[in-house]
This record gives C-alpha cells, structure tokens and sequence, in this order.
C-alpha cells in the first residue's frame, strides 16, 4: 500500500513537472511566433506577387498612352506646317495622310450629315456635326468635321446644322476618328440614324451606297460653313497619364516596401 501511494506522488510530480515545460515553452520567445511570422510572410509573398506586377503594368500603361499621345503632338505639328496635299479620289493610306493638311474641292451630301452626341466644349454638351463631302470629278467621299453645336435645352430636338450648298473648297487636318466612348442607347442596326453616340467609318459605309475615305477632315477655322472649332491637342492629357503611371509605380514601390518592413521586424 505505501509503495503505491509513493508511486502515485511520483507520478503526480512528473506530471506537473510536464506541465511546467510545456506552459515554460509555450512563452518562450520563439517557437509560436517564428511560425506565425513564417506563415505571415509567406501571405504576405503571395499577395505582392499578385499586387506588384498589377501595379506596375498599369504604371507602364498609363505611360504609354502618354507617350503615344505625346508623339502624335510631335507628328501633327510637324505634318501640319507642310505644303498642303490635295485629297486624293481613290482610296487613301491614312496613315500617309494622318495629321496633314489637306485641300479638297466638291459638293456636300446634305441626306446623309450625321451629329455626333455628348461632345463637350467648356464643359458644356453639344454635337460634332459631320457632312460628307464628294470630292469633285469622282464618287470617292470622305467625312468633314465642320465643328461643335451646342445641345438645345431640350435634348429631345436637334440643332439645325445647316449644310452649304454647291461646289465649295476647303481645306482641313486629316485625323483617324476618335477613340471610342461607351453608347449610352442602343444603336440602330439597320436604316439611316441622324444621331450617333460615336463616329464609326465602317457603320457609315455600310450605310452609304458609295466609296468613303477613312479618314476625317477637321475643318480649319477660318473656313466657311463650319461651326465651333476648338480641336483639342493630342498630347492634351499626356501630362495626366503620366501622372497616373507615377501613381501606379508609388503603389508598387510602398507595397514593396511594407511587405519588406513586416518581414525584417522583430516581434
């Protein structure tokens, strides 16, 4: 009986003598937080290898629209300033054509003038009005820019764009269209719209039963028969977009470095 009792308390004492190693271990400084610092670091690594390459491809997004921007600056004010080229009447290169001055002499084709919806001048709403016009001595066409009409208050009209008539000359800046914006209504598939949300030089010649250049002639101000002409630079939101890179670049250089921080620290 006694050796069982002796046996029972040296139990008990190793027992709590376990005990005691484990609660010791528990708040040692190491073991428990070494792991849950690996495991941090280690979500950590997963998640900036997600964010850092996203950051950075759009930092290098927004500087390439910048730079593409900045270089049809540089090729318009250089094509611009030279001799003025007449618009030929069979179908043309446009890039050949893009950004020069050109001259082109022909009649306008009232029936099918479209205006173009949600155009902004001084932050206020308006149309681009687009004629085509038939270059003289053939059945080859091409879009005139001929301005910016303000909306009426009462979006359900229409401005009155008034289209000259006869044989006229004019001249202008050959540009692509612009890029295109959301439509906010649904386009029409078939039949002639006078209304478009954007200018798309495969629907129009879809629509027309004749030959188009594709191309755009914004009118030069000081021709007659247009309306505003404000035509804004290309490079006019270079300065934005790079902007918009360093930003992106900023993201990627603090993530990186946040990530760093919590790494190194001591506990």
């Amino acid at each position: 009986m006694a050796n069982n009792s002796k046996t029972t308390s040296s139990l008990s004492i190793d027992d709590a003598s376990a005990g005691i190693s484990v609660a010791q271990y528990a708040r040692r400084p190491g073991g428990a937080a070494r792991a849950s610092r690996k495991q941090a670091a280690i979500l950590g690594a997963l998640v900036l290898a997600v964010l850092l390459p996203t950051f950075i491809s759009l930092g290098l997004w927004q500087w390439r629209k910048a730079e593409t921007k900045t270089a049809l600056q540089i090729e318009l004010d250089t094509r611009s300033h030279d001799a003025a080229i007449a618009m030929p009447t069979t179908l043309a290169d446009v890039d050949s054509l893009r950004h020069h001055r050109v001259i082109l002499r022909g009649t306008y084709d009232a029936a099918h003038q479209v205006l173009i919806d949600n155009r902004l001048h001084q932050e206020q709403a308006g149309y681009h009005v687009i004629t085509p016009l038939q270059l003289a001595g053939s059945n080859m066409h091409v879009l005139v820019n001929r301005g910016w009409l303000p909306a009426p208050a009462d979006h359900q009209q229409q401005p009155m764009a008034e289209v000259p008539a006869g044989e006229i000359e004019l001249s202008g800046i050959a540009v692509l269209p612009t890029q295109r914006f959301f439509n906010l209504a649904a386009q029409p598939t078939s039949g002639w719209a006078p209304v478009w949300q954007n200018l798309d030089i495969e629907r129009f010649r879809s629509a027309v039963p004749y030959p188009l250049q594709g191309l755009i002639i914004q009118l030069d101000p000081t021709t007659p028969g247009g309306y505003v002409r404000d035509w804004p630079r290309p490079d006019e939101r270079a300065d934005r977009h790079r902007s918009y890179a360093l930003q992106w670049f900023g993201f990627a250089i603090a993530s990186l470095g946040i990530w760093g921080y919590f790494l190194i620290r001591r506990p």
